[in-house]
């Protein structure tokens, strides 16, 4: 008969593996595993062999390996996961792409039934249709405010009806009528809370950025450093060439309005001087982006001007006595 191990082997073996883990890995999710089966978990497991290792157990055991791993080793880094651990969560230890593994993991959702005391984490709405129920059954939608009426010997709800919020507690009017209706209204599994990844920590939602949402992003904040960058006058090279461009203005300004010159407040200058100048320079600009159209007009003019004209009828008569 095999000897059960004490609790002290246990938080020993406990430490090894963790700390094993640590060692080879160095991405980790941390996943909230609310109201996740144990067979649930065990197809998670059986789904990410090869790459990935799920590691579940309590927090306060948890913490204290990765305090012992970080105080063996020096790498203060994994010291990151510890504010992570709050609630009912477990590790998921990888090597392979954080966004495929984590898609991977919300596969394994499965449906629950709304029990009482859960809180909801959606809304849940019940649709309009018959119920299937017999009309002894109207005191449970009576007492939810539910609007039904019978229609052939069984109970119909008239209009879409929201029966929990999403955040409020299940009562046990709601639960015992989802249950009648045979309505699942719930789905859990284990959610990504948080990434870790060589010591950083970012939230799951960076997984699905794509390259637009990168550029877009990066846009926003180097004209947000421009801005700031101007307005305190501190050069950087996101508000150089604005300030580059600004100089220019002003010296081009002092320029016009003083004797001194250079190159290109020549032009300027000629250009104030004698408007006719500023019109020829853009006249050819403007012809060639309507060129297009006067070549087809040419011809036309041309042809107009071979056709002969046309002998009035008096000539005609002069021409027969000729």
């Amino acid at each position: 008969m095999a000897v059960k191990a004490s609790r002290a082997t246990k938080k020993i073996n406990y430490d090894q593996k963790l700390c094993k883990l640590l060692d080879i890995y160095s991405q980790v999710l941390i996943a909230g595993a609310d109201n996740v089966g144990s067979n649930q978990l065990q197809n998670i497991r059986k789904g990410l062999r090869g790459d990935s290792i799920v590691l579940m157990g309590k927090n306060t055991m948890m913490k204290r390996s990765i305090r012992i791993h970080a105080e063996k080793t020096g790498n203060t880094d994994i010291l990151n996961l510890i504010p992570l651990l709050v609630g009912n969560v477990g590790l998921i230890f990888t090597k392979g792409d954080l966004k495929e593994v984590s898609d991977e993991v919300a596969k394994y959702k499965v449906g629950a039934p709304a029990r009482v005391g859960l809180v909801a984490p959606v809304d849940v709405v019940v649709p309009p249709g018959n119920t299937g129920l017999d009309p002894s059954q109207t005191s449970f939608f009576q007492v939810l405010n539910i609007p039904t009426k019978i229609n052939k010997g069984t109970v119909e709800i008239i209009t879409p009806v929201e029966l929990i919020k999403k955040g409020d507690k299940v009562g046990s009017s709601e639960a015992a009528l989802l249950s009648k209706l045979g309505v699942r209204p719930f789905s859990y599994g284990l959610m990504v809370q948080s990434v870790y990844d060589n010591g950083s920590v970012f939230s799951p939602e960076v997984l699905y950025l794509s390259d637009d949402d990168l550029l877009e992003k990066f846009s926003v904040a180097l004209a947000n450093v421009a801005s700031v960058s101007m307005a305190l006058a501190y050069p950087t090279l996101a508000g150089a060439p604005h300030m580059f461009v600004n100089g220019y203005k002003n010296v081009l300004s002092l320029a016009v309005a003083t004797e001194y010159t250079f190159p290109k407040a020549k032009q300027v200058k000629e250009f104030l001087k004698d408007p006719a100048k500023f019109v020829a320079a853009v006249a050819p600009a403007a012809g060639a982006g309507g060129g297009s159209g006067a070549p087809a007009a040419a011809p036309k003019e041309e042809e107009k001007k071979e056709e002969p004209a046309e002998e009035s009828d008096d000539d005609m008569v002069a021409g027969l006595f000729d």
